[in-house]
């Protein structure tokens, strides 16, 4: 980012540690919204379709060099073209995408790309979205609502979730995530009303058992953040994060890597984490990719090409 920031005209602090301290999130923020706000400084280099297609292959390169050989990918149109009046949403989705077939050819990395709706935004935008999503069904794998999720309330985007999966997408959403008295009911809302097969975080239903019942009964798999959780305060400590708790009591887990480019992580670190907090061993970790490998919205063949088991469905 900070070589990339002078060709998108953003000026950056001169020292090393002030440029870490402006683009990235390293500690722990006041809350969610604190840390999305943050997001601001580093979207403004999104600015060019070279600039895309380099982070698109970079994200795999560094990906694949941390381990990984499946991969989900996901972005929002409208994040990225806010304020770059010059990049549609057909140069943005051409962009990535042709960083990731760069990536392909260099890689045995299964890839693809979900598309991210942003809660706060007007609900036509959303609907513009939605529309390109499933103009693009083919080189798209499924979509994502996303942003803070308190006070949104997701029947506004019932029928654009209702369209994207007829249209053969696969639906994960953003819930469960902040520590509020309502974040958990927001899980079981994304599962009824927006049809949700994944859940992005969702580590807030162990504070409801009967929802964390529902979750369990109907095999939705999380998408847990360790290392994010603990940057937005979604847990104050690492070792306050019930994971092991979510595991024990028969909750599909996955283990994920959250915005690595600005929270400056891997995967491996979130790993390392839940081994020196929460004592996960190998058999913990091989059992979570499985989940995550038969979880993927990646076609199974394409999947199972650089997986190194067998992928049970």
């Amino acid at each position: 980012m900070v070589e990339l920031a002078p060709l998108a005209g953003l000026e950056l602090p001169k020292t090393y540690q002030a440029q870490r301290d402006f683009l990235l999130v390293t500690k722990q923020m006041k809350d969610l919204g604190a840390v999305l706000k943050k997001f601001l400084n580093a979207q403004k280099i999104l600015n060019s379709e070279m600039i895309l297609t380099r982070l698109a292959f970079e994200a795999c390169e560094d990906a694949f060099n941390d381990g990984v050989r499946i991969l989900e990918l996901r972005y929002a149109p409208t994040f990225i073209a806010d304020g770059h009046s010059h990049l549609s949403f057909e140069k943005i989705h051409l962009s990535f995408l042709k960083g990731l077939e760069i990536a392909r050819k260099r890689f045995p990395l299964a890839v693809g790309l979900i598309c991210i709706l942003q809660r706060v935004k007007p609900v036509s935008e959303a609907a513009a979205v939605c529309d390109f999503a499933v103009e693009h069904k083919d080189s798209l794998l499924g979509l994502d609502l996303a942003d803070d999720e308190d006070g949104f309330d997701p029947r506004q985007f019932s029928v654009l979730f209702k369209k994207a999966e007829r249209a053969g997408l696969g639906i994960t959403v953003h819930s469960g995530e902040v520590n509020t008295p309502t974040s958990a009911k927001s899980v079981k809302d994304s599962i009824e009303i927006l049809g949700a097969k994944r859940i992005g975080h969702g580590i807030q239903i162990i504070k409801d058992q009967n929802i964390l019942n529902f979750v369990r009964d109907r095999r939705i798999p999380l998408e847990v953040c360790p290392i994010s959780n603990w940057l937005t305060q979604a847990f104050k400590t690492h070792e306050e994060h019930p994971i092991r708790n979510l595991i024990n009591a028969g909750v599909l887990v996955t283990i994920n890597s959250d915005d690595p480019g600005v929270f400056a992580t891997q995967l491996s670190d979130d790993y390392d984490v839940l081994h020196r907090v929460h004592n996960f061993q190998m058999a913990d970790f091989n059992h979570a990719n499985d989940v995550a490998a038969k979880a993927s919205f990646l076609k199974l063949e394409e999947k199972q090409r650089v997986w190194p088991r067998k992928i049970l469905l």
